[in-house]
């Protein structure tokens, strides 16, 4: 695809080389339905592919960075055994293209970020939040196991004991709290967010590309390492798509009660 392809994520050309990319949905809050997880799988590639660009910078527009995956996606996938096999191979691409991406991503965590908003969010080589964003992977509340990116992406930052706790409880953490954490490099108050991600950016574009690249190559394969650890909380996710629970999670959704898992009844 070319950047004009795109139809949810918009593009800006800074000076340097540096690429601001916005996920652009804020009547959804940004959330994921099946054509922006595409792009969000897809763009990395583009980005690595163009010799304009030498970093890479995402952010959400409006008060969001990414809610989660659209509920009617949610609904659509369950159950239904070709929307899940696809849904497993994007997912793959999209933790792979941020991994495999040769030049720098920094992302500005300007909101809420779940689900796969938070794959490009904590993947990114550089990770800006806002104090008062709001970072997790509800997938469990979903009655999903946890999957996109979280197995490979937070022992390492958080450590396994937070992973699990908060992997296997879908709770939220807040851009301080994440910074604390080691989870993202900074947290600042929400208005800087943008501005530093970008600085911080330029200071990348203007580096010594061959040094930067190689050191991030070098040290994905931290990430690469935990493939396997990926793969199958990836599949394991699908799995959960064909049960009986994440009907009752989405329907619990849609009426704003707690769900009532038939896994957990009896």
């Amino acid at each position: 695809m070319s950047f004009e392809d795109y139809q949810q994520l918009t593009f800006d050309r800074r000076d340097n080389g540096v690429l601001l990319i916005t996920i652009d949905r804020p009547e959804k809050y940004n959330a994921a339905d099946e054509g922006m997880h595409t792009e969000l799988a897809t763009v990395w590639q583009d980005v690595a592919r163009d010799p304009s660009v030498r970093v890479a910078v995402i952010t959400g527009a409006g008060k969001a960075f990414s809610a989660g995956g659209d509920l009617a996606m949610v609904e659509r996938m369950a159950g239904d055994y070709d929307r899940v096999s696809h849904m497993l191979a994007e997912m793959s691409d999209l933790v792979y293209n941020i991994i495999n991406c040769p030049k720098p991503i920094v992302s500005a965590i300007n909101g809420v970020a779940v689900g796969a908003g938070t794959v490009a969010a904590l993947l990114a080589d550089v990770a800006i939040a806002a104090e008062d964003a709001r970072i997790g992977d509800g997938h469990v509340k979903l009655g999903v196991a946890a999957g996109d990116h979280a197995a490979i992406i937070w022992p390492l930052l958080a450590g396994i004991a937070r992973a699990k706790y908060y992997l296997m409880t879908g709770e939220m953490v807040t851009g301080a709290d994440a910074a604390a954490m080691g989870m993202v490099a900074k947290a600042l108050p929400r208005d800087e967010v943008l501005p530093e991600a970008l600085r911080v950016a330029d200071v990348l574009a203007t580096g010594s590309q061959p040094a930067i690249g190689l050191t991030k190559r070098a040290l994905n394969n931290w990430l690469r390492a935990a493939g396997p650890t990926f793969d199958q909380s990836a599949a394991y996710e699908m799995l959960t798509f064909m049960g009986p629970d994440v009907v009752e999670g989405y329907t619990a959704l849609r009426e704003k009660r707690p769900p009532q898992f038939p896994s957990a009844s009896g």
